[in-house]
């Protein structure tokens, strides 16, 4: 078994949450999708739990963005980014160090024999977003899905779900929060950790047990991640009110 998590973006209250019900459900082996960073007021707690914790950890757009210049952010999500990397530069100049490393030798993809894992898609690890609406889009599912072998992990849209090939999208309430992988392609969004938005203001993450896979909610104490975010004057105040609603 393996846990799937991706977008924690900074939210430290949520990680600790979701690795505790990890340990509880007795794996230990876990995959990151990326954003460790981002919109969140405890990016070096973050960036060091994963260092711990994560066997394979893939490059996440915020993460790149504060690595380097961020691109196609909107003025919120810059501002984030650049307090950010101040972050991650003030402190300690040993695990200033480590943690830069750490995000800079990130990969944008991960294979495990036919499983692939991205941050956004088959066809664009890093950027490209797969909303459940782009079922309708058929032109742009078939160039995803031939990208893919068999099974895609995915996160970035912070929308959980599975995609199948027949151009189909199931919520995991759709499917009572499990699946059972078959001969059919199918990409996997396991949701966001830290700033969840498909309305449910609960940490999402993933559990891949053979065939199966689990999604899971967690709740946390996102009033203290949200007052962390009030306090801090380089922090939107809305990067704090989305957690409430999950959107």
């Amino acid at each position: 078994m393996k846990a799937i998590i991706s977008d924690i973006h900074g939210n430290l209250e949520a990680l600790q949450a979701v690795l505790e019900d990890i340990k509880s459900n007795s794996i230990n082996e876990i995959y990151c999708l990326g954003d460790i960073v981002g919109y969140g007021p405890n990016p070096r707690e973050c960036v060091d739990l994963v260092i711990e914790h994560c066997a394979v950890t893939i490059l996440g757009n915020h993460d790149q963005g504060a690595l380097f210049d961020p691109e196609g952010f909107n003025a919120g999500a810059e501002r984030a980014i650049f307090w950010t990397r101040k972050m991650l530069e003030s402190g300690d100049p040993v695990n200033n160090e480590r943690r830069w490393e750490f995000l800079g030798e990130r990969p944008r993809m991960h294979r495990d024999d036919n499983f692939m894992f991205v941050h956004g898609s088959a066809r664009n690890p890093l950027n490209e977003y797969v909303f459940p609406e782009d079922v309708c889009i058929q032109s742009k599912m078939e160039r995803i899905f031939a990208l893919v072998d068999q099974y895609c992990f995915q996160g970035h849209t912070h929308i959980p779900g599975v995609f199948t090939d027949d151009y189909g999208f199931k919520s995991p309430e759709e499917i009572n929060f499990e699946h059972t992988l078959d001969q059919r392609k199918t990409l996997i969004n396991v949701g966001s950790v830290g700033q969840p938005r498909n309305g449910d203001s609960r940490s999402s993450y993933v559990i891949l047990d053979g065939q199966k896979v689990s999604f899971k909610r967690v709740e946390y104490d996102l009033e203290i991640t949200a007052q962390k975010i009030y306090d801090e004057q380089d922090l939107d105040d809305y990067l704090g009110d989305r957690l409430r609603s999950g959107k």
